[in-house]
């Protein structure tokens, strides 16, 4: 768990006490003293809570986001995800399975999770924001253009649906920031591009 400020100049890391926070670059590899959460829930209580300077501590926890705090305005925590394998590729027809799988008409939300797998998440029933299962965030839909089978057999839309995902996935084990949102279709490179670049990336 990493706390940046709003300028992105000074950032914090959580020590393994769950009290004590040391400076360090945001998203920098873990060293023997930083925390870490196996449970995603323990890391969502303390995802995108504000904090504050302290003396001794480092920083403390403040209280919870309130209404205009999606300007980032002061000092937040960031859940960063570290990674110690290398990242799977995510699988082109498993995404198209599971946009097939769909039912037309509820707000589905198309995501990657962190070990790489397409996942649908009902926008009626479960939270997105803070939610760590998602590490890649597509846009919400209902119609049928988009979910189910019609949208499935789309091969054009599917093809941009996944290069779109590859490109999110991409920046997400560089940056190790969750929820990154697929990049606009105009700003998405070929697949040939994305495969190579996650094949290389390097693990902790």
């Amino acid at each position: 768990m990493d706390a940046l400020d709003a300028a992105g100049a000074k950032a914090w890391r959580l020590q393994d006490d769950m009290q004590h926070w040391r400076s360090c670059i945001y998203a920098e590899p873990m060293q023997e003293k930083d925390a870490r959460f196996a449970d995603p829930a323990a890391a969502e209580a303390l995802n995108g809570r504000r904090m504050k300077s302290d003396k001794q501590l480092g920083l403390v926890t403040r209280d919870k986001p309130g209404a205009f705090d999606f300007l980032m305005r002061g000092i937040f925590a960031h859940a960063v995800l570290h990674r110690f394998s290398p990242a799977p590729i995510p699988d082109k027809q498993q995404m198209i399975d599971t946009i097939a799988a769909l039912e037309a008409g509820t707000p589905w939300l198309l995501y990657l999770d962190v070990t790489g797998h397409f996942r649908a998440l009902n926008t009626t029933d479960e939270h997105i924001i803070g939610n760590l299962r998602i590490a890649v965030r597509g846009e919400i839909a209902s119609a049928e253009a988009y979910v189910g089978i019609q949208a499935a057999e789309n091969e054009a839309m599917m093809a941009l649906h996944y290069r779109q995902f590859l490109g999110g996935w991409l920046e997400h084990l560089r940056s190790g920031n969750m929820a990154v949102f697929v990049p606009d279709a105009e700003k998405t490179e070929q697949e040939n591009d994305y495969i190579p670049k996650i094949r290389d990336w390097q693990h902790e």
